[in-house]
């Protein structure tokens, strides 16, 4: 329901027939440029570039110290990448919270190598440069499967990688190499406090630099991106922080036997992170085969529903909202017309825009009602319900899902490259009392910039 009243009624069907169907979240506009983040991911390649090249020649130069655990930490990093490449599916084809950290026992296992003081009790003589070229060489072998399978290579993991553990081991290394450390903290509890300590602040790093590479690739604002990977640190951020620690720990003590007894955690919480991300995405399908039938009983239009889910999310990152917020306005954008399913008699076209405010409120109360059936959170069956009234008054998802949904009704039933141009300025003419002026512009941001997929 578009909540539009001033339009006449229209044939929807008809005049989406009359353009070419978007692709689900596509732009219906497009300024070229407008989230050009180059600068951003160039100041991230270059220096791990940099970092990536001096650590090759200096190690070729010098030779392989310690080749027995040079090898041993490159062949856990590598099966740790090669591990990490399974498919990890996530709810609208955005990232599940949590599961940010694409190989979790190959950064473990990169951030132990840069740790590594000790080995068997015999003190290591590898240095930052030999630490960072052994974890560029797992990552490289690690992107082989990729390449073979006809995949593009992922290096924002990679140069991250390089980055992250060249920052770990050069504050470690020269100071356990010279001494300073042990003058420092000396032995005991202290130690492991100062290693953990480090590595949080690595993986604060770490953050930093995947909310910029996001931003640059998305144009998603930034912050929302920071707090989302912030959080994802208490999940299984902490776990690879903590398994670093240890098999650095156990190293110094055990071994090199000390690798695989004290990743196998790691790599079940891993698995266990997938289940759950598979749990979610069959979740997310059934919300969307419900949401289908609709247009399979001919109510509303084909492919509307996904439209609006898709614009929906982006419009929702746009303003800032969190991902389980986002999960929620994406399902009850999915499901917003299926109390159009309780009618006797159905609304032509599925447009509910040109019915009076107290119809269109008894549809969406019905649309709430089937939600709950449904067994869904009840935030979402709230949305449908809140979705026809004053703008006012109602949550902000309630609000977005009002306004693209308005937008598709619009765009999609004027022909033309004009049509978007139109539907928008319609929009903005009734932020008096339809739709929320703040809703409307992100809306205009999220196609200004190509429509932001998610």
């Amino acid at each position: 329901m578009s909540g539009v009243a001033e339009e006449p009624p229209r044939d929807r069907t008809a005049g989406r027939r009359a353009a070419p169907a978007p692709a689900p979240g596509a732009p219906r506009t497009a300024v070229p440029g407008a989230c050009d983040g180059g600068a951003v991911i160039a100041a991230v390649y270059v220096p791990a570039a940099a970092l990536a090249c001096w650590s090759l020649g200096r190690t070729l130069w010098d030779g392989l110290a310690e080749p027995g655990i040079a090898l041993a930490f490159g062949v856990l990093i590598t099966v740790g990448e090669l591990v990490g490449q399974g498919p990890a599916p996530a709810a609208g084809g955005a990232r599940v919270p949590g599961v940010r950290e694409g190989a979790p026992l190959g950064a473990a296992g990169a951030l132990a190598y840069a740790l590594l003081g000790e080995a068997g009790g015999r003190p290591t003589t590898h240095g930052v440069h030999q630490i960072v070229a052994v974890v560029l060489a797992a990552g490289l072998v690690g992107l082989v499967p990729r390449l073979a399978r006809g995949e593009g290579p992922a290096l924002d993991p990679l140069a991250r990688r390089v980055l992250t553990t060249g920052f770990a081991a050069t504050c470690f290394q020269p100071l356990y190499n010279t001494g300073t450390l042990g003058s420092w903290v000396a032995s005991g509890p202290v130690y492991p406090v100062f290693l953990i300590a480090l590595l949080a602040l690595t993986a604060l790093c770490d953050a930093v630099l995947v909310a910029a590479l996001a931003r640059a690739r998305t144009g998603w604002p930034y912050g929302p991106l920071l707090r989302d990977e912030l959080r994802a640190l208490l999940g299984i951020g902490s776990a690879v922080c903590a398994t670093g620690v240890v098999i650095s720990l156990a190293t110094a003590v055990a071994g090199l036997w000390a690798l695989p007894v004290f990743c196998l955690p790691l790599l079940l919480t891993q698995f266990a992170f997938r289940r759950f991300a598979a749990v979610r995405a069959t979740y997310r399908q059934t919300i969307a085969s419900l949401a289908r039938s609709t247009e399979i009983a001919g109510y509303t239009p084909h492919g509307h529903a996904r439209r609006v889910a898709a614009l929906s999310r982006a419009v929702g990152r746009e303003l800032g909202l969190n991902e389980p917020d986002l999960d929620v306005l994406e399902h009850a954008a999915l499901m917003h017309d299926i109390g159009q399913l309780s009618l006797l008699d159905p609304v032509p076209d599925g447009a509910t825009a040109p019915l009076p405010p107290a119809e269109q409120r008894r549809i969406a109360l019905l649309g709430g009602a089937v939600v709950r059936q449904t067994g869904v959170p009840a935030e979402v069956a709230l949305i449908v319900e809140r979705q026809a009234d004053p703008y006012r008054e109602q949550p902000v998802t309630a609000r977005i899902v009002r306004t693209v949904n308005a937008y598709d009704d619009l765009a999609g039933g004027s022909a033309g490259l004009g049509g978007p141009l139109r539907a928008l300025e319609r929009l903005r003419l009734s932020t008096a009392r339809d739709h929320e002026p703040r809703v409307v512009e992100a809306l205009a941001r999220v196609l200004a910039c190509g429509g932001r997929a998610v």
